[in-house]
């Protein structure tokens, strides 16, 4: 473990100004209730699952197959339970104060693989290249037959403690008639930013994160405070992504993936980008799992919405997928002050992720 002096300080996420996390790395010495690693069913096949190759008619039909429905790899259907259903109520309601929509939308669910127990970093680049290509055809089929949908979110649960309740590795869709307050505060934040200095913020990020050096003096004592030196916030790199310990991160060890060259839209992503993009997915999840084996985790993709209103967002806006393991249980000052509070600091949670040696299994 790198040694360095505790910290005790307010970060700002630069991209959100009005969200914050509480570094306390002295904290980490407290006696504390983690998150117990996810349970891991290695089997390739269970018969009662309703997800494995062979158990399709206990699922409802399937929407769509990869690379075919006979020898699917990844297969999409429709969630049996979905908190959005496209059932033809439209409106909303209004009685004094109170106002809801009604829940109208889509709910769909991605059998990541044919394998039971599969974890990312054990699949193939190539198929996680070909999951990223499921991702992409299925949000622009929910926005092409739907213009009442606004945004489309996709997201991975991994193990209870991060809302899973299927042991069979899968990903969902949730495609809403609304905008979720978090992608339009980045949105309108980075469209901010960008009328302010002409640059994408996120842009400037990854910019920083290669080229930035600096040293900070106590004013008093001349004593070094901080020193940051360039790449000490990325966890990864490739030819077109980059993998990056926010400075301001939520969860111990949350990363970022960001595409290298400016795109808002993650439907404008490449077969080239698919193929970098798994990459360094691939190598960030068993960097992940060699340190925190077992961690529960949620992933995210976060892409400019759809809407008028978003369509000067292509310049300010970087889409991206947020990775938040799971490993501790957030407590009532958390809660209660929507403060963050992270026991380990994002440089050496970074230090540590980086320093794993790959092996030929994970590489």
């Amino acid at each position: 473990m790198i040694e360095q002096n505790a910290i005790r300080e307010i970060r700002i996420n630069p991209i959100v100004p009005s969200e914050s996390v509480l570094v306390a790395t002295a904290r980490s010495m407290r006696p504390r209730k983690a998150e117990d690693p996810a349970p891991r069913d290695t089997r390739k096949y269970v018969d009662t699952c309703p997800f494995c190759a062979g158990n399709e008619q206990m699922t409802p039909p399937t929407l769509a197959a990869y690379p075919n429905a006979a020898g699917w790899q990844a297969r999409i259907v429709e969630n049996l339970y979905p908190v959005l259903d496209d059932d033809g109520r439209t409106g909303s309601l209004v009685f004094g104060l109170q106002q809801a929509i009604e829940g109208y939308g889509r709910h769909e669910v991605i059998i990541d693989h044919r394998d039971h127990g599969i974890a990312l970093h054990e699949m193939s680049e190539e198929h996680l290249a070909l999951l990223f290509g499921a991702y992409r055809e299925s949000m622009d089929r929910i926005y092409a037959n739907d213009a009442r949908i606004r945004y489309v979110l996709v997201f991975k649960n991994f193990g209870p403690a991060a809302g899973a309740s299927i042991a069979h590795t899968h990903s969902q869709i949730i495609a809403m008639p609304v905008v979720p307050e978090n992608v339009h505060n980045e949105v309108t934040y980075s469209r901010i930013h960008y009328r302010k200095h002409h640059h994408c913020i996120f842009c400037s990020l990854i910019d920083e994160a290669l080229t930035f050096d600096a040293t900070i003096y106590d004013r008093t004592s001349g004593k070094v405070r901080r020193r940051i030196s360039v790449g000490q916030y990325i966890v990864e790199r490739g030819e077109r992504f980059i993998a990056i310990k926010p400075f301001a991160s939520r969860y111990e060890w949350e990363v970022h993936i960001l595409p290298l060259r400016h795109q808002s839209n993650f439907m404008d992503i490449t077969e080239a980008d698919r193929g970098d993009l798994a990459r360094v997915m691939r190598r960030v999840m068993g960097r992940l799992d060699a340190v925190i084996g077992g961690a529960q985790y949620n992933f995210f993709l976060h892409a400019r919405p759809r809407g008028d209103e978003y369509e000067d967002c292509d310049v300010s806006y970087h889409w991206h997928l947020e990775i938040c393991p799971r490993t501790s249980i957030p407590t009532g000052f958390e809660l209660g002050s929507g403060l963050f509070v992270s026991t380990i600091s994002p440089e050496e949670a970074a230090e540590r992720l980086r320093s794993v040696d790959l092996n030929e299994e994970h590489a």
